[in-house]
Formats: structure tokens, C-alpha cells, sequence
């Protein structure tokens, strides 16, 4: 069969449905009804005499053949995509777009800041949306264009995603400016001796610091466990509790600042991008700004 007897879109669809392993929500994601999508699979399976994909315990499990080429086809999607995006010259200060980022509420407080001032200073007409999704859900969401970037720790391994480190960040000690102690340096007995706010978004399980700690045969006392790390701030300001955290996010307090007495990894952060965007010239710009403004923090 020759290329120009086959539909193109057929592979888009391909794509989708391989991605998802559903076909409504392939529906949804390609703006087609579900019949719609159910002929085009129709058509793919007699273009490629194959199944491509079976049902099974509600998702479509692809055929060997659908793996065979899943990569090839997606190289072609991403070719063609990004011919298109290099078509035209991206002018910052006459764009009208918005650019929408996955991060969490920790990051967020950090990065968004000084973004929104230099995107706006450059680029007025740009708007940015911030969003905290599941990991499990990163990759449909970028390939789809639903979002447009993802701010995470370097834990993304796929080969659909470009990724740049963008920061890494110390852990510090904060307390109010007139907490009952008093020293210049903290001891590991000063550490555990305070009561301790927990942040996490989890209702259980261990956060890092007592994974260092355990490591060290010591436990510290949790007094308070909270979901947002915006809060987490506000309450040690106004009590006795000790708050762990990355030292960006405590900068703009006037509290005292006190570095840990034993080892914590640093945070470590990378910024994600699908590949389809990779030539595309707003896509590169709005990278640009990200990895200018977290320069500080390297």
C-alpha cells in the first residue's frame, strides 16, 4: 500500500489511543466522538491487517505489531510537528499566549515570582496557569498540549521528554526571630529537642528528613503535619516549631535562618518539555525564562 491511499490523521489517532490504552478518553483528548474513533481503529486494522490493539480488563493492550511501530510512527508525528512550528517567527512582545506549567504549590512559591515579573516586563500579552498533576498523568499531558511544561525532580524517564536541570537547593532550618533559642548553630540534640512542622501531601509515610534522621538512629517530634508548604511558613512565624525546608522558599522572611546539623540531599529540580515542542520557537523562549530566572538559585 502506497502512503498517499492512507489517511494521515489515522496515525494521530494511533498515537492517541497507544498513548491512552482507552478509546474515550482518546475521544476526548482528539475532540472526535467515540465511534469516530472506533472507525478510524477500524480502518487502521485493515490498512495494517492486525488487530493493533485488544481489549482487556477495560483498556486496549497493543498487539506486537502496534509496538513494532509505535516508535517510527512517532517519530513522523514529531517531524511534521515541529515543521510546523518552525514555520513562523515567535515575537515575544506581540504574542497573545498562554503558557501552562506543572509544578508544586514548594515550587511554585519559588519560581513563579520573579517569572511572571520577567514574562511580563518581555512579553505582556503572555499569561501563565499553574498546576499540580500526577506524575502518571505527565506524559499524556504534555504530548496532548495540554501542558507545556512540567518542574519536577529528576525522576521523568521517558524517551518522548526533553528535560534541563534547572536548580538545586539546600535545606535549612527556619525559626521565628524570637524563638526561645538562642544559639548561632544548631546541634542534632537542639534539632530533635524542637517540635516540628511535617509538610507533605500524603496522610502518612516518611518525608526525607526522617529518612536522614533514621539513617542516624534519631527521630525527630512532629507537632504538625500540613499539606501546602505556603502555609507551613505563616505557622512557624507565629509559634515555637521548627521548619525544614529549602532555603528559597524562607528567603523572603525575616526569621532566622540556621543550617542543618546533619546531611540532607538537596532538592534537585529539572524542567520537562515533550520533544514535539523542542524546535518550537515559543516553547524555546518561554525555557529561556525559566532557566534565567532560577539562575539565583544555582
Amino acid at each position: 500500500m502506497r502512503l498517499n491511499q492512507v489517511d494521515l490523521n489515522l496515525f494521530i489517532v494511533f498515537e492517541t489511543i497507544y498513548t491512552e490504552r482507552n478509546l474515550t478518553r482518546a475521544a476526548e483528548i482528539l475532540c472526535l466522538s467515540q465511534p469516530a474513533v472506533s472507525n478510524a481503529l477500524s480502518r487502521l486494522r485493515q490498512t495494517f491487517d492486525d488487530p493493533l490493539f485488544i481489549r482487556s480488563n477495560k483498556a486496549m493492550v497493543p498487539t506486537p505489531v502496534s509496538e513494532n511501530i509505535i516508535g517510527r510512527i512517532r517519530d513522523a508525528l514529531l517531524l511534521m510537528n515541529s515543521s510546523l512550528n518552525e514555520g513562523g517567527v515567535f515575537q515575544p512582545d506581540k504574542a497573545d499566549k498562554t503558557f501552562r506549567i506543572n509544578m508544586s504549590d514548594l515550587i511554585a512559591a519559588m519560581i513563579l515570582p520573579p517569572l511572571e515579573g520577567t514574562v511580563t516586563a518581555k512579553a505582556p500579552r503572555i499569561n501563565l496557569e499553574s498546576y499540580h498533576i500526577p506524575r502518571q498523568d505527565v506524559i499524556r499531558e504534555l504530548a496532548t498540549g495540554a501542558m507545556d511544561f512540567v518542574i519536577d525532580a529528576p525522576v521523568l524517564n521517558d524517551p518522548q521528554l526533553c528535560h534541563a536541570p534547572l536548580l538545586k537547593e539546600r535545606y535549612v532550618c527556619m525559626l521565628r526571630k524570637d524563638h526561645p533559642f538562642t544559639g548561632d548553630r544548631l546541634t542534632l540534640d537542639d534539632y530533635l529537642g524542637f517540635d516540628h512542622i511535617h509538610v507533605s501531601s500524603r496522610r502518612s509515610g516518611l518525608g526525607h528528613v526522617e529518612i536522614a534522621l533514621n539513617n542516624l538512629g534519631q527521630r525527630r517530634n512532629i507537632h504538625l503535619r500540613i499539606q501546602h508548604y505556603m502555609v507551613a511558613p505563616l505557622v512557624a512565624m507565629q509559634s515555637d516549631l521548627a521548619l525544614t525546608v529549602p532555603s528559597g522558599l524562607v528567603r523572603p522572611y525575616d526569621a532566622r535562618i540556621l543550617e542543618l546539623p546533619f546531611e540532607l540531599p538537596e532538592m534537585e529540580l529539572h524542567l520537562y518539555w515533550h520533544k514535539s515542542r523542542d524546535a518550537d520557537q515559543a516553547n524555546q523562549w518561554m525555557r529561556d525564562r525559566i532557566i534565567e530566572v532560577t539562575a539565583d538559585y544555582s
